[in-house]
């Protein structure tokens, strides 16, 4: 995926549909300290296209808040990709192809190697990622976070936490998300790990998970080494949930389907088109009070469950949405979160123009810009980066050329983010892109 020296590497074309990745080169190096890591990259069934990064102080508009409807992309998706980075306390984390003998499978397999020993994290699964490399998620330690889907029919991921001291250890497991994204939301040097409760809601009323335009969010955070549900610190994601959900409720749709009997079976003698759009109208209504529910609002949610569902079908709907909510991933948390006084609120974003040591790529593709094949070797793009404490993207703005797609693959890259005096901090960082023949 990257290279840290030396020439990138040669590489075929890619297939029609293929991502490009990114090489990277540093400009104008500082001194660093021993939290550096080295790093050893390679994917050699994708095209390049090479950076070089440094440090400046620009100007930065706004910070974009979390984003759950992106494209994700994962270190190994099914025995492609591989990632190796040795961590400045001696353990070497590394993803890449399970294989069998000497030939690779279409399966993805992680390591974590120290002193000549090797924890094989993940034997085999469909797909692995590195979410955070390097931060402390509140564990008053250094992590890294994998999160694994073992086969492609599975719907949801497990989140794997392991110290990256010696010996490495795990931490926790989160199972059940639909894709698991760590951030500095607020900048405030405190990381959040955001996910879709999908295992609560996967085959809820003889529904599946594709069928819902998202599953519902969930917000969790480690204080004190508890994990807990900080979801209602950010009601205004939710409030933008419910606000495009309502907007595509159709009232003609909601009426009759407030006039139905609420359980709409596979097998109901309805027409097909008929009970299509009353099972349209139903995912939007569940849709909406679970984001009242999972943010914190319980009353909120229950009115609206009121107003909008059949009132004989009431009682039993309440009782299957509160079991699904209290059995999915809220039951492997250590309780709610503590209220956070107004004399915590953050008031300042804490990006540092000056740190001691950049922020190195882990994971950087886009998909290959409009008419590549006639663009000039030597032509660069430059985009200027907010890099957050998890290694997340926050703010991504091109420089001179307006380029939308390159904006929209930023939002998807990850890295290990920038170090100051020892700490993970949120940093600034200019990448040139250049596209090769």
């Amino acid at each position: 995926m990257l290279r840290q020296r030396g020439s990138p590497p040669e590489l075929p074309a890619p297939a029609i549909g293929a991502r490009y990745t990114i090489d990277t080169r540093h400009v104008g190096s500082r001194g660093t300290s021993g939290m550096r890591p080295a790093l050893k990259h390679s994917n050699a069934s994708m095209n390049a296209i090479r950076f070089r990064a440094s440090l400046l102080a620009v100007f930065l508009c706004g910070v974009s808040g979390f984003c759950t409807d992106q494209r994700h992309n994962f270190v190994c998706n099914g025995g492609y990709g591989t990632f190796e980075v040795k961590f400045a306390t001696g353990v070497t984390v590394s993803v890449g192809p399970a294989k069998n003998g000497d030939f690779s499978r279409r399966a993805c397999r992680a390591a974590l190697v120290w002193d000549k020993q090797d924890l094989l994290v993940v034997p085999e699964a469909s797909q692995v990622d590195i979410d955070v490399l390097g931060a402390d998620l509140g564990l008053d330690m250094p992590v890294v976070a994998f999160q694994v889907r073992k086969s492609d029919a599975d719907p949801s991921m497990a989140y794997q936490i392991y110290s990256l001291q010696k010996p490495p250890r795990l931490l926790r497991t989160i199972s059940g998300g639909d894709f698991f994204s760590a951030a500095d939301t607020d900048l405030d040097g405190r990381i959040e790990i955001w996910t879709g409760d999908a295992g609560a809601v996967d085959g809820f009323e003889h529904l599946s998970l594709s069928e819902f335009d998202f599953a519902p969010t969930i917000v969790m955070r480690f204080e004190g080494q508890r994990l807990g549900d900080v979801s209602s610190e950010f009601q205004s994601h939710f409030d933008r949930q419910i606000e495009e959900v309502r907007a595509r409720l159709d009232a003609q749709e909601l009426s009759d389907f407030r006039n139905s009997d609420g359980t709409l079976p596979v097998m109901s003698p309805l027409p097909a088109q008929q009970l299509h759009h009353l099972r349209i109208a139903k995912i939007k209504v569940l849709e909406i009070v679970w984001s009242y529910l999972y943010s914190g609002r319980e009353q909120e949610a229950w009115h609206a469950l009121a107003d909008m569902w059949p009132p004989s079908d009431f009682d039993r709907i309440r009782a299957s949405i509160t079991n699904a909510y209290t059995a999915g991933i809220r039951s492997q948390l250590d309780g709610a979160a503590a209220a956070v006084s107004s004399s915590h609120l953050k008031h300042f974003a804490y990006i540092y123009d000056k740190v001691t040591t950049k922020p190195q790529a882990i994971l950087l593709r886009r998909p290959p810009p409009g008419g590549i094949q006639d663009a000039l070797p030597n032509s660069e793009e430059l985009v200027d980066l907010v890099v957050d404490a998890a290694g997340k993207v926050r703010s991504a703005k091109t420089v001179g050329a307006d380029d939308k797609d390159l904006i929209d693959a930023a939002a998807n890259w990850k890295f290990i983010p920038a170090f100051k005096d020892g700490r993970a901090v949120a940093s600034r960082l200019r990448l040139a892109v250049v596209p090769l023949r």
